[in-house]
């Protein structure tokens, strides 16, 4: 039992997320009469909610600094309909009018982190004036119109992997990228428990190591070979996104700036004291929080082949749901990015059964409303008897250890980062 214990993070409750997602699909599979639980329905789950997810991306480092962002859905707006009347307008190329968005974001991002890290102005006060301002932007410069974009622009949105290769009655190209993303997934562990045992570093046993990247490749080309079952292939939108998530979990777990993150929200004194540079910290997530709002409107637009003047209504509310429910601590200084993915897909799954069912709007505000409550109150508790969050530890022996539940430890750090990480673990044990 330790060593499925161990395989799993180091306590079954971290997969309470992860067991509700699979109840809720199989729940409503059975409730549709086998309508959910399909390639073509996961295809546009994905394609549907892969903006929100994208944004969860950076509402969860922005949480775990102790911040938050309530701008990230009119920022979408503001540089979503910049970036359409960019191509309509100046004939701008849809490769160069992506870029031309992202920059956009990193200068709103810049000036939303000036204001909250050097000036002192809280996070929440900051990006309330953001929300209004940009929402405003949207419309002064859309001037409340709908603006259609080009057909290249809309395969962030809509486009899916084509069929490649002979007929095997799978789309190929799917499951090519789901064997080149269990390549990944060994090296990166491979090579980083190499790096744990050339330090001297506690690494764990290698059963539970190789034990564990099986399970996680099964996972991998099963819910690739599933996608290339169905008429269409994996989702550019969804490339995109496991792009991000291997990216970002990566910072967030093998880098110092991640390690810093982590120790900024856990606590922010502490942090100072060990030589950590707090205000950096706050600047650099509200940037990165802003060009990921910048690229989630970019997909929406594609999606929706056009950017209009209600784009963006309520999108970081949905962003920072996901974020709480996937086991993020309202205190900061506890998040991963897997776990607020899997919040994520939590309401997107919620959202797509109570539409096929044809549930209305007023009740899967009530629903989701409730089930936010509902994980949240269940981390309370679980914090209150002395047990650890219910996902926060979801990652945590994919860095090579045996300690900390929401962050890094020092066991995965360079003798260099020794103060830094015992920053970390003051900030993990509040």
């Amino acid at each position: 039992m330790n060593k499925v214990r161990q395989i799993f993070g180091g306590d079954l409750r971290q997969l309470g997320m992860v067991v509700a997602l699979v109840a809720i699909l199989v729940f409503f599979h059975i409730w549709t009469g086998g309508f959910v639980i399909s390639p073509d329905n996961f295809n546009n789950i994905i394609q549907g909610n892969a903006y929100i997810l994208v944004l969860a991306i950076g509402m969860v480092l922005v949480i775990i600094a102790g911040n938050i962002d309530l701008s990230v859905g009119s920022v979408s707006a503001a540089v979503g309909i910049s970036v359409a009347l960019a191509m309509q307008n100046w004939n701008l190329p849809w490769p160069l009018a992506i870029l031309f968005g992202l920059a956009l974001g990193a200068l709103i991002g810049a000036w939303q982190g000036l204001w909250t890290a050097y000036v002192g102005i809280p996070a929440f006060i900051v990006t309330l004036a953001g929300m209004l301002t940009f929402r405003g932007v949207n419309q002064a410069i859309g001037k409340s119109l709908t603006v259609q974009v080009p057909d290249g622009f809309q395969v962030i949105g809509q486009g899916v992997l084509p069929e490649v290769g002979p007929n095997t009655g799978y789309n190929n190209l799917t499951i090519l990228v789901g064997i080149v993303a269990c390549l990944f997934v060994v090296y990166g562990t491979i090579n980083g428990r190499r790096k744990l045992q050339r330090i001297g570093a506690e690494v764990e046993d290698s059963t539970v190591t190789w034990t564990r990247l099986v399970l996680i490749c099964v996972v991998i080309l099963g819910v690739m070979f599933f996608f290339a079952s169905g008429r269409q292939g994996f989702p550019v939108s969804g490339l995109i996104l496991v792009a991000l998530i291997l990216i970002y979990s990566f910072i967030a777990q093998r880098t110092i700036t991640g390690r810093h993150v982590y120790a900024v929200g856990g606590n922010r004194l502490a942090a100072e004291l060990s030589g950590v540079k707090s205000k950096r910290i706050n600047f650099l997530v509200m940037m990165n929080m802003s060009v990921l709002a910048a690229l989630a409107g970019m997909m929406f637009d594609a999606r929706s082949a056009a950017s209009g003047p209600f784009d963006g209504q309520g999108w970081e509310l949905d962003a920072i749901a996901a974020v709480f429910i996937g086991g993020a601590a309202v205190s900061g200084g506890v998040g991963t990015v897997i776990g607020s993915m899997v919040g994520g897909l939590v309401m997107a799954s919620l959202n797509n059964g109570l539409q096929i069912k044809g549930i209305g709007a007023d009740a899967t505000q009530i629903i989701k409303g409730l089930v936010l409550l509902l994980a949240v109150a269940l981390d309370v508790y679980n914090k209150s008897q002395g047990k650890p969050s219910v996902t926060a530890l979801l990652m945590r022996n994919s860095r090579g250890t045996r300690g900390g539940s929401g962050g890094p430890t020092a066991a995965s750090a360079t003798p260099q980062d020794t103060s830094q990480n015992v920053t970390s673990s003051v900030g993990q044990s509040r």
